[in-house]
């Protein structure tokens, strides 16, 4: 073993000896080429080490074993948390070769008896530094999933039939006999051969559709980019047809108009929504969210709402600059994400010295009871902004003056405003006073240059109330 770690020491040094970081800008294009494809041989082999020694560290963390698992003796959670702080890698590439190396790995059967990997022609070619860790992950990940209801042989076969054209071997790469050129797939065209085989491989099968569903549902967040959480999946029919029917309840009727008065109309084309279908539904989805998070129904965090936690620094929030974080997101928000979540959730300030040590821990800020809410809901009716259709349950609750700057948690300073128009209420050009407890609206100056301000409400009542005060039409 010593022996091992010594000679990959001596590897190392000698290819920091021979290579600098900035030697590829001196080289030629054929010599730049070269020398790339020379590393990534180097780099193949290395990772079939690393995936080696990663599904090593699964099989000796196996749940069965309990408290004598490796990574429990080393004070971690799983397999990959381990991996992680051995590695210095991210939680996704230490579960890529966690679960590569399970796959490749010799097993043994109850009596010792050894028993090949399941995927053994994969594990072949990576051993042997001709297949790469990224190649040999898509076949890993394509055909595993149909293992219970491919034929065997079948699966075998799609097995060597991607490692070939992987390797540019066999029928895969062409007819040698024809004078062609072995040609190696990259991973992104071996993924879709892969695919191709998986259909071919679970066709039906023996299971029957609904069953097949139930097994392939998922939901998962993608690795955030330009400040956004990309989200992929496959949603049961049932559950897409719940979600689609709740898009076309508040999105239908402002798209489409059909069920709206002349008066309501005109009102919407006055107001002129400017948001995408795909901007409409994320809204929708991020109302669901919080309508959800505050009904009481679903399990608590700490005995508390399941509720986002954003921290920000005090003085970064009194400037308008710097961002905000909030835990589980590995991206930063911005502060006025921060202030909407204050607004609706409340806030509670926590003072820290120079060294991190809490020095003072402040009560929360009273957020608006749910008795406050209901007087809200009957004052306002739904969305405060004219034109907008979505019903006070789908609302947040916005201080007209924020907390910051002295506005109480009081029916007098809370209006109702859907998640869209409480995140933009300071850049939409709205402006929103209240009146002796009654909310004004005004509209910005794109939409009505010199506009004044009038009443704003939904509500029955007092939309009733309004007629009553009318003066009566002179015959």
């Amino acid at each position: 073993m010593n022996g091992i770690v010594e000679t990959l020491g001596q590897v190392r040094s000698s290819l920091l000896g021979v290579m600098g970081f900035d030697d590829p800008a001196g080289w030629s294009d054929d010599e730049l080429l070269a020398v790339t494809v020379a590393v990534e041989a180097v780099g193949r082999v290395v990772d079939a080490a690393r995936v080696a020694c990663a599904g090593e560290v699964g099989e000796r963390s196996r749940v069965e074993l309990g408290g004598e698992r490796l990574s429990t003796r080393r004070g971690c959670r799983t397999v990959a948390e381990l991996l992680e702080r051995v590695t210095l890698v991210s939680g996704a590439e230490a579960r890529r070769r966690s679960a590569l190396g399970a796959a490749t790995r010799s097993r043994y059967g109850l009596t010792g008896e050894a028993m090949e990997a399941r995927f053994p022609g994969v594990a072949s070619a990576l051993a042997s530094g001709e297949l790469g860790a990224d190649a040999a992950g898509v076949v890993v990940r394509e055909l595993d999933g149909t293992r219970r209801v491919a034929d065997p042989v079948a699966l075998r076969g799609a097995e060597q039939e991607l490692v070939a054209a992987a390797l540019g071997s066999g029928d895969a790469a062409g007819d040698a006999s024809a004078g062609d050129a072995p040609v190696r797939c990259t991973a992104d065209e071996l993924r879709v051969q892969a695919q191709v085989w998986a259909v071919y491989l679970d066709q039906d099968g023996p299971e029957p559709d609904d069953e097949r569903a139930m097994r392939r549902r998922g939901f998962r967040f993608g690795r955030a980019r330009d400040g956004l959480i990309p989200v992929t999946g496959e949603l049961l029919p049932e559950v897409a047809a719940g979600l689609g029917r709740l898009f076309d309840a508040h999105l239908a009727p402002r798209s489409g108009g059909g069920f709206m008065t002349a008066e309501e109309r005109a009102d919407l084309e006055r107001n002129g929504e400017t948001r995408t279908a795909d901007q409409q539904r994320h809204d929708v989805v991020a109302a669901i969210i919080a309508t959800a998070a505050r009904s009481g129904e679903h399990p608590t965090i700490g005995g508390a709402a399941p509720t986002v936690l954003v921290s920000v620094r005090a003085v970064d929030l009194k400037e308008g600059r710097g961002v905000a974080h909030a835990d589980g997101v590995e991206i930063p928000v911005s502060l006025r994400a921060a202030r909407q979540l204050m607004c609706t959730g409340g806030m509670q300030q926590v003072t820290f010295d120079g060294g991190g040590r809490i020095m003072g821990l402040g009560s929360p800020e009273r957020c608006f009871t749910p008795h406050q809410r209901r007087a809200i809901t009957l004052r306002d009716g739904g969305c405060l902004i004219p034109g907008c259709r979505v019903p006070a349950s789908w609302c947040e609750i916005h201080h007209v003056i924020p907390d910051a700057d002295g506005g109480p948690t009081h029916t007098d300073n809370g209006v109702l405003l859907c998640w869209f128009h409480h995140r933009t209420i300071e850049t939409s050009g709205w402006g929103i006073r209240m009146i002796r407890g009654a909310p004004q609206v005004r509209p910005p100056a794109w939409l009505d240059p010199g506009g004044g301000w009038r009443s704003a409400t939904t509500s029955p009542t007092r939309l009733a109330d309004r007629v009553e005060r009318r003066p009566a039409a002179v015959a």
